[in-house]
């Protein structure tokens, strides 16, 4: 049948305007309890002011607002629905021959773009404002961190290089020795260097004191360099050309979260290219995906929760058990990305597990409970 276009923008805007007034509620909720984590945590620091407090945890809200998306289409969705139910709208419309299904079409819809308008627009703004937030809070309450400390103070990088050989790759290991002087923003020391034909055979090895990183190219310092005689020759300074730079190594273990959606597939191509794993960030951007997926099942799951006709009663009961599905399925993300990043499961599957069993939940209460 052909659904009463009013109708349709009626209910979806009741369900949008409960939506967003879930999501500034929840996150701004959310936000509390960070702004005291902080402000537990800064304590011990008198010279940190309330002030630069306050700023990381105003940077930290659009990733805060993100991470309750889900739960706030289905904590809107059930506001929106019981109060239509309540009002009797969904009877009358339910007796104007309007199915179950014809009535959840436009929250859905809304539920999915609003989805894909967060993923697509806010995870830009959100990402530029974690990142500044992540450095902020590094600088006051992690000195000394940074990518020496998180790799161990020694880091493993692998380039493409065909200077010896077309096809080949470079692998090269050195510790983290801070930012040099000069033109030089990164420095490795103790460097060892392995170039391999693209059948992975051994062409070089190099053994140098300290390794320069320059735009374009590494400056190799005091080097010995071992062909496939294995006779150690002696070379001053010895140039790779190199695509990697400060930024995209040390941005490697940085968190996700720190990226947008739009930068995540080249930072993905770039990281494995220069040898890093990028598990984290393909689960990240695979979830990203699944985002209007889950907003769309969050939807359905509010509804099969609170389209119960008020007079028949168990609106609390039945609102006590759509918030203990969504903590279900919240905590059977977290367990889905654990695996994930574990490589235990395929990044994909870990990603879209939770968006898929939360369709499957309401499609079955759904069916349970229309009766056509």
């Amino acid at each position: 049948m052909t659904f009463p276009r009013t109708l349709l923008l009626y209910i979806g805007g009741r369900f949008l305007s409960a939506t967003l007034a879930s999501l500034v509620a929840l996150a701004l909720f959310v936000a509390m309890f960070d702004f005291l984590e902080l402000l537990r945590r800064a304590s011990g620091r008198p010279d940190v002011a309330l002030a630069t407090v306050a700023g990381i945890a105003g940077l930290r809200l659009p990733f805060l607002a993100l991470q309750v998306l889900p739960f706030a289409v289905l904590l809107g969705g059930m506001l929106a629905f019981w109060r239509l139910a309540r009002s009797s709208e969904l009877i009358v419309a339910r007796a104007a021959g309007v199915s179950a299904w014809g009535l959840l079409a436009a929250p859905v819809l809304v539920a999915a773009l609003i989805g894909a308008a967060a993923v697509a627009g806010l995870t830009p703004l959100s990402a530029a404002m974690f990142a500044r937030a992540e450095r902020a809070e590094a600088q006051i309450f992690r000195a000394g961190a940074g990518a020496g400390a998180l790799a161990g103070g020694r880091l493993w990088l692998r380039q493409a290089d065909s200077a010896l050989a077309p096809g080949g790759m470079a692998i090269l290991s050195g510790a983290l020795s801070g930012p040099a002087e000069g033109p030089a923003d990164f420095a490795l020391a103790q460097v060892s260097l392995w170039r391999l034909s693209a059948e992975d055979r051994l062409l070089a090895r190099i053994e140098a004191a300290r390794a320069l990183l320059l735009p374009g190219r590494w400056l190799i310092e005091e080097a010995v360099v071992f062909g496939p005689d294995r006779q150690p020759q002696p070379v001053p300074r010895l140039e790779l050309p190199t695509e990697l730079s400060p930024d995209r190594i040390l941005d490697s273990f940085a968190s996700p979260d720190a990226l947008s959606f739009w930068a995540l597939p080249r930072f993905i191509a770039v990281l494995e290219e220069a040898g890093f794993s990028a598990i984290r960030h393909r689960l990240q951007y695979q979830s990203l995906l699944a985002t209007p997926l889950l907003a769309a099942a969050m939807a359905l799951l509010a509804a099969g929760f609170a389209m119960r006709p008020a007079r028949l009663g168990g609106t609390w009961r039945m609102a006590a058990a759509g918030g203990a599905a969504g903590f279900a399925l919240f905590v059977l993300d977290k367990l889905a990305g654990e695996f994930g990043e574990s490589g235990a499961l395929p990044v994909w599957l870990a990603a879209w597990a939770p968006a898929l069993a939360g369709l499957l939940l309401a499609l079955g209460l759904l069916l349970h409970l229309e009766d056509g």
